[in-house]
């Protein structure tokens, strides 16, 4: 029978890929594998995520979708928020995952499965049918290192976040105000919260963890996972550092035909993530901005989040341009930036040579892109954990300015204008995109033949035999070549 790793990404298609890479990765090293990744339909009904799927399957065999039948009673959309709706599909799908694995496990060996740690309740499943199961975290090693933290902290509070404010001490970090950390860490009354205990719990007692960053990005962080000190009261699984696992696209499109026309290093890029709405009064302050900043800019805009959306929706109607940014705008900034509606290609744009800072929502794969492309940030967490996320970026690595914004999250135009001079112009600014210039080399090599991440696979996959099961080799090997 053949060989396999069975891989179960959470909903997204920024999860997906990550996923994929990692498969891809493996594969690199030992093209007899095979990788089967299982989908819900939940996976591929964005036409962007099947799209991806069907390019996949036409160029790399190897890896497979084994698709999921359909669930009776779904969680509806509509009434839950978008992470616990995840965490709900993927509890009641346990049936059928079980189903799945003891199927494909008729035909092959399967060596290891590995879940995103929002897929966190098919855990026991793997365990139950005596499968190493490891997690792979599609955020940084700083970020891995909250999760399996989260007991220690939380758990002996007296109460909830949401009820005080302190500052959290997490190792080889600096302190984190306790209102920066998620919505879902807020409420220890909330299906959220409990489900990130789970997840936390799960994670240390997995066959290890694998994160999507690189060594010289997080060395405190890997230090002190390396050393216990995010789980103290007991061991550490081993921790992976395989990245930066992002997607490397060419193409053509017209947003990149415009940053061949400008100077080297002279365009600000904003673009808020995949989810990322904006309210009509903070698109007017953004444009007024820009305006005052005097830059060159790239900006994608969205329409704003209806008032009674729940969670983040996946649809994007165009936006009314003139309905939307001040009168006259565009007009007076044809010159100098480019408004691109809904959607453009960010990684082949932050890797344009004419792009020289980059608005970023803290999202972990827009961080990566960028630190990959060398293009330094300043820091506008929206949602989810990247409020968290600025504090690593601004005080911890230092590849960020932080912008100051009020308590609802609302950034005035004199704000972002001095930021984006600072970036551009000031030599705090320059220092920044000296250092970013460094991490770029070092994420570049950590990526080809004889990199860190290449090798520790490599070591891995030759020791396979000696060690437990296939990713258990592969695991060992990343330790000793990146710690």
């Amino acid at each position: 029978m053949e060989d396999v790793v069975v891989m179960f990404p959470s909903i997204g298609i920024g999860h997906l890929i990550s996923m994929v890479q990692l498969g891809e990765l493996i594969l690199t090293h030992d093209p007899s594998l095979s990788i089967t990744i299982l989908l819900t339909p939940k996976h591929y009904e964005a036409a962007s995520a099947a799209n991806y799927i069907k390019t996949i399957t036409g160029t790399t065999p190897s890896i497979n979708f084994h698709h999921l039948r359909p669930l009776h009673h779904p969680p509806p959309d509509s009434s839950i928020h978008f992470f616990d709706l995840v965490y709900q599909l993927i509890k009641q799908y346990r049936p059928v995952v079980r189903d799945a694995l003891q199927s494909i496990s008729e035909k092959s060996n399967i060596k290891a499965v590995i879940l995103d740690f929002m897929s966190n309740h098919a855990f026991e499943v793997c365990r139950s049918l005596n499968i190493p199961t490891y997690y792979l975290f599609t955020g940084s090693a700083f970020g891995a290192g909250i999760m399996l933290y989260l007991r220690t902290v939380l758990e002996k509070l007296p109460g909830s976040l949401k009820d005080q404010k302190f500052y959290i001490e997490t190792p080889g970090n600096p302190p984190i105000c306790s209102l920066d950390m998620p919505s879902t860490m807020q409420d220890k009354d909330t299906d959220s919260y409990k489900n990130l205990i789970s997840t936390s719990e799960n994670m240390a007692k997995s066959s290890g963890i694998i994160v999507n960053t690189f060594a010289a990005l997080e060395p405190r962080v890997m230090k002190a996972l390396a050393d216990g000190e995010y789980i103290p009261d007991g061991p550490t699984p081993p921790t992976y550092y395989v990245g930066p696992l992002i997607k490397v696209d060419t193409g053509d499109d017209k947003c990149l035909d415009w940053l061949s026309s400008q100077p080297s290093k002279s365009v600000v890029v904003l673009i808020f993530g995949s989810l990322g709405k904006l309210k009509k009064d903070q698109l007017i302050e953004i444009a007024k901005g820009l305006e005052k900043s005097g830059q060159r800019f790239l900006w994608v805009v969205r329409n704003p989040p209806p008032e009674n959306e729940a969670g983040h929706a996946f649809e994007f109607k165009d936006p009314d341009l003139d309905d939307l940014l001040p009168a006259g705008f565009l007009d007076r900034t044809k010159e100098m930036g480019l408004v691109v509606k809904n959607w453009a290609p960010q990684g082949e744009i932050l890797r344009h040579e004419s792009v020289g800072g980059f608005v970023c929502h803290c999202g972990w794969n827009s961080v990566l892109e960028a630190m990959h492309a060398g293009v330094p940030l300043v820091a506008w967490p929206l949602y989810a954990e990247q409020r968290m996320n600025r504090v690593h970026l601004v005080e911890g690595i230092k590849v960020a300015l932080r912008l100051k914004m009020s308590e609802e999250g609302f950034v005035t135009a004199e704000e972002l204008a001095e930021r984006l001079r600072e970036l551009m112009e000031e030599e705090s600014g320059r220092k920044i995109r000296d250092y970013v210039s460094d991490i770029s080399v070092s994420a570049k090599a950590a990526v080809v033949k004889g990199g860190s991440s290449r090798v520790a696979v490599a070591e891995g996959l030759r020791i396979r035999e000696t060690l437990v099961g296939l990713v258990s080799g592969f695991m060992s090997g990343t330790v000793r070549t990146v710690l």
